[in-house]
């Protein structure tokens, strides 16, 4: 069994900050990708940022120069750093991990947490 829990959300003013953390728990053997996605009421998920073993980062283009991706391997974690938020960011964020069991690779997510940006 895997799980992926995710902390770090809440409310923040315009021009704030937040630091989202994912940690992984479980049958894990390896992660592969990491990342982050955030979803809005009737929009589909999107990709904010990713991050791969190596540190090789890919950011969704709006959040590119405020939002920072980082990952721990030893510690199964992904935390993402946002700064300079605006209202637009507000969402569900949601952690991802690509993950390998010893059998095989699959995608895992988070139960989400919520982010909220007051103008």
């Amino acid at each position: 069994q895997v799980q992926l829990a995710e902390s770090g959300g809440g409310v923040v003013q315009a021009g704030g900050f937040l630091r989202l953390s994912c940690v992984g728990s479980g049958s894990i053997t390896s992660i592969n990708r990491m990342g982050w996605y955030r979803q809005t009421p009737g929009k589909q998920r999107e990709l904010v940022a990713t991050i791969d073993r190596r540190g090789t980062t890919n950011y969704q283009d709006s959040v590119k120069g405020r939002f920072t991706i980082s990952r721990d391997n030893a510690k199964n974690t992904v935390h993402l750093q946002m700064n300079s938020l605006r209202p637009e960011d507000t969402a569900v964020y949601y952690c991802y991990a690509n993950i390998f069991t010893g059998f095989v690779s699959r995608d895992y997510w988070g139960q989400g947490t919520q982010v909220t940006v007051s103008s």
